[in-house]
Parts: structure tokens; C-alpha cells; sequence
């Protein structure tokens, strides 16, 4: 490429395409890389682009059972397109590219930039170089060059946001590799998360998530102990702001004052995800997860007492090694006592890098299969016995934009109870947004939503449905910052990754 075609290149409008893969940090992440793209004049490509966009951004996670192989299968299709475009860019971010680094270049030659969880800021300016000096670039950083929120943003939605209150894990589970992909916990100061709702809610956001590797531990880096429970309370304080919630919490670190902070401040939603793992001590010991049966069933029992209608959700691992059947009986017992709304359950898996691949007992695939399905069809039960308790419940919900897949066929549109069940309701006479809030009965119940299948009761427009509408009668703009989360829901319904990385670990 000439130098005249260089500058070329560089002054058209090229167009990106972001890849996420993992949890909701990635996920959040990846708002940070597109609105770095867009704040350096990309403009992202149309839905469906499936590779023809100018650049290509893979967000990748490292903790997925058979991640690498996903990647370099994604990164094969994506070469005969190269070879076919020559000035269109590869680059390959996250937690797979901070663990292996120069092995993605050398196994996919054809990608142009790699870089780490901790440089994400870098993209465009890697980008750049590597099209000026026409060879990879792969730069890693060994600790945080700048905390995300402090990025450019272009959020997916108008009316919810994510907002990250820390960044890393202190914790040591034999399972996890995040900690040593993410780094130590860094905690953001309260004044500078409360700063970015603020701003938030001025433009038209009326939702929320607080988000962490480990949310509660919020404090440990600032010498404050009840940080958390003050932060939630705090943000109960923010006029305009409908609904918080937070996620995910570690046992060890949920106390009393975050409970009392969730019972007491009405804006903070009764839901809570808090992950289980495993009901049995022995195998939480082997896990390093710093509580026991007893102590997470307390927990419950305190949260159900001070909100009678909290809805609960968990992370399970069934087959770690060394789970014999009475261990598995065990987890049966907690997950039968804890009643949970709905449970994210795994297969253990070997996740390279980690303690727990080099443990012996690895437990035969076949057994952890039967296991599993015997978890999920108690589980299924439970959460349809759960959801049948609402049928006759009068309930707030907020809606949703591409929630329900069936709602065109069905005349319904869906949306989030304050406990984040999904409901779907029918379409009421008036016009309805995503980001208002409608009163509905509800009628039926199913293990993973509620119906309302009878006329809507109220609606209300709100500064998030204006917000929502706002965006989508404006004409898409190659740059600035954009607010909410990515259509995961509203908030999403708690992905398989619901603790800060891949593997569920709270």
C-alpha cells in the first residue's frame, strides 16, 4: 500500500465490528472498544455484517470450555475475506489474548493488533500502527493503564446501564484463571461511580447494574468495609433513578448492612445472583470458596427475611474433581433448601492455567453428564413451583426491547418484573416503549416467565422510553457516547456468565 493510499484509507469512514464473548465484563468492555472506535472516526457496521466490516474486534474470554479453538476457528473463516480485502484488520482483545499473547500472531498470522483486559484504551492507536507499519502489533500491559469507565462509550441501550464499580479479584478459586487475566481488585472511588449515574440518569437512564469480578468486596481496596451498602444507599438517593441492581456477589463478603442496604433503600431491586458452586463442604474447601453449606443457607434465610418476595439466583459446578455422589447429594440438598428462581449450572471442565486441571478425581464425563441432568430437571421444577407464586401478583414491569422472540406472533411485549423475572403481557391499545413501565396481573406461569395474558392495567411513559425514542427517530451518528447495556434485557436475564468471568465463581 502507497503512502497516498494509506492516507486514504485512513480518512474514509471505515467501519468496525465488535465480538463478545464471556461475561458481562466483556461485555462492558466491549461498549468501551466500540465507543473508542467511534470517538476515532469508525463507524460501526450494519447488523448481520458477518465480516465485511473494515475491522474486525474479537473480545475474547478465556475461561469457556474449548475458547482458543473458537477463536482460531472465527479467525479462520475471517482469512479468505482478508486475503480478498487487504486493507481490512483483524484485532483479538480479552482474556484469551491476554493469557496467550504472541501465540495468537503466530498461529493466525493474518491478525493485525492482540491486546490485553488491561490496555483496552490501546485498540485504536495498535490499529493504527499496524496499518502504517503494516506488520502485527501486540502490546499486553501487566496491570491497569486506565480504569474502562473512564472510556469512551457507545452503551446498546438508552434506558439501563451497566456501570463498573471494580476491576479484578483478590480471590484464589482453583477453578478461575480471571484473577490472574484481570489482575487484583482496583475499586473506583464512590464519588466517580455515583458521578457516572448521575450523568446517566440525566440522560434518560432509569436502570442500573452495579458490576464487579466480585461485586461486595467493593471497599476492600479503599480500607472501608461497608463501601458496598453505602454505595447502594447512596444511589438510592439519585432522583430518577427507578431500579439497581448488582452483580455478582461472594458469599464470603455479603453482610448484614448490604442486606439491610437492599431491604431498606426501594430502589434497589429485590433480586439477588449469588453463586452457590457447590453444596458440599469438602468440595468448596478443595474450590478455595472461603464459606460452607451452612454459612450460604444463612445468608438466604437472612435475605428472604428482610425481602419477603427476593428472587434468587445461583452458579453451580457439577463433576469438580474429587465429587463423589454423596458431595452431588449435597449440592441436591442446598439447591432443595435455597429454592432458587433459577440456577446457571455447569459441567466442570478443565480450564488450562487453573488448579483445579491438575487435581486428581477428575470425575468421567459420563458421570458428570448424569449428574447435571439430574441438577437441571430439580432445578426446572423448583424454578416453575417458584414462578408459580406470582400467578395473581399485580407487578411493575419495565420493558424490554428484544426480549420476547415470539412477541410479533403473539401480540405481547415483554419486559422485567422488580425481581427480574422476564414477563411477556399483552400489547396494550397505546403506544409503548422500551424503557416504560406498565402494571400488569399476572395469569400463567412457566419455569422461565410469566405471563399476563389479561388487559394492561396503567402505563407509564417515562424519561427512558423519551430516551429510547430519541435515539432510534435520530439518524446514527459516527461518534460520541451512547447510554445503557448491551440488549441483554432489562437488565439481562443473568447470562451463564454471571460472575465476572466465564466460569461462574461469585
Amino acid at each position: 500500500m502507497t503512502s497516498s493510499d494509506r492516507s486514504q484509507a485512513v480518512d474514509e469512514k471505515r467501519s468496525y465490528e465488535v465480538r463478545t464473548y464471556g461475561c458481562q465484563m466483556n461485555v462492558h468492555d466491549s461498549e468501551r472498544l466500540s465507543g473508542l472506535l467511534e470517538d476515532a472516526g469508525y463507524v460501526r457496521a450494519p447488523e448481520g455484517s458477518d465480516g465485511d466490516a473494515d475491522v474486525v474486534v474479537f473480545n475474547t474470554c478465556a475461561v469457556r470450555e474449548n475458547a482458543d479453538n473458537k477463536l482460531y476457528g472465527n479467525l479462520g473463516r475471517l482469512a479468505p475475506m482478508k486475503t480478498k480485502r487487504p486493507g481490512m484488520q483483524i484485532a483479538v482483545g480479552g482474556c484469551l489474548a491476554q493469557k496467550d499473547r504472541d501465540t495468537i500472531v503466530k498461529k493466525a498470522p493474518w491478525v493485525d493488533v492482540v491486546f490485553g483486559t488491561h490496555n483496552i484504551g490501546k485498540l485504536p492507536v495498535l490499529l493504527e500502527r499496524a496499518r502504517i507499519q503494516e506488520e502485527a502489533q501486540v502490546e499486553i500491559a501487566e496491570s491497569l493503564e486506565a480504569f474502562p469507565s473512564t472510556l469512551p462509550t457507545r452503551r446498546e441501550s438508552a434506558y439501563a446501564a451497566w456501570v463498573s464499580i471494580s476491576v479484578g479479584c483478590n480471590n484464589t478459586c482453583t477453578f478461575c484463571i480471571v484473577p490472574a487475566l484481570r489482575g487484583k481488585e482496583e475499586d473506583r472511588r464512590p464519588g466517580d461511580i455515583l458521578a457516572e449515574v448521575e450523568a446517566l440518569v440525566a440522560e434518560g437512564v432509569s436502570e442500573i447494574t452495579l458490576l464487579g469480578q466480585n461485586v461486595n468486596a467493593y471497599g476492600s481496596d479503599l480500607g472501608d468495609r461497608e463501601a458496598f451498602s453505602k454505595l447502594l444507599r447512596a444511589c438510592g438517593q439519585i432522583e430518577g433513578l427507578e431500579r439497581v441492581r448488582f452483580t455478582s456477589p461472594h458469599p464470603r463478603d455479603f453482610t448484614d448492612d448490604v442486606i439491610a442496604a437492599m431491604a431498606e433503600t426501594p430502589n434497589v431491586m429485590p433480586q439477588l445472583h449469588m453463586p452457590l458452586q457447590s453444596g458440599s463442604d469438602p468440595i468448596l474447601k478443595a474450590m478455595r470458596r472461603s464459606y460452607r453449606q451452612e454459612r450460604f443457607l444463612g445468608i438466604i434465610e437472612k435475605v428472604r427475611a428482610a425481602i419477603p418476595h427476593a428472587a434468587i439466583s445461583t452458579d453451580i459446578i457439577v463433576g469438580f474433581p474429587g465429587e463423589t455422589e454423596e458431595d452431588f447429594q449435597q449440592t441436591m440438598h442446598a439447591v432443595r433448601e435455597a429454592r432458587f428462581a433459577n440456577a446457571f449450572t455447569f459441567q466442570y471442565s478443565k480450564r488450562p492455567g487453573t488448579p483445579a486441571a491438575d487435581m486428581d478425581g477428575q470425575i468421567p464425563k459420563e458421570v458428570v453428564q448424569d449428574r447435571y441432568m439430574r441438577l437441571v430437571a430439580l432445578q426446572e421444577e423448583i424454578s416453575w413451583e417458584e414462578n408459580k407464586k406470582q400467578v395473581g401478583r399485580t407487578l411493575e414491569v419495565m420493558v424490554a426491547e428484544g426480549e420476547g422472540r415470539k412477541d410479533g406472533a403473539t401480540h405481547r411485549l415483554s419486559g422485567r418484573a422488580p425481581d427480574n423475572r422476564l414477563v411477556h403481557f399483552t400489547k396494550p391499545e397505546q403506544e409503548v416503549r422500551p424503557g416504560d413501565v406498565v402494571t400488569v396481573d399476572i395469569t400463567y406461569a412457566a419455569p422461565h416467565h410469566l405471563l399476563a395474558e389479561g388487559p394492561t392495567l396503567t402505563v407509564r411513559r417515562t424519561r427512558a422510553g423519551d430516551a429510547w425514542e430519541k435515539r432510534n427517530a435520530a439518524p446514527a451518528q459516527p461518534a460520541g457516547v451512547m447510554l445503557g447495556i448491551p440488549t441483554l434485557g432489562v437488565p439481562a436475564p443473568l447470562p451463564a456468565t454471571t460472575s465476572g468471568c466465564a466460569v461462574p465463581q461469585g
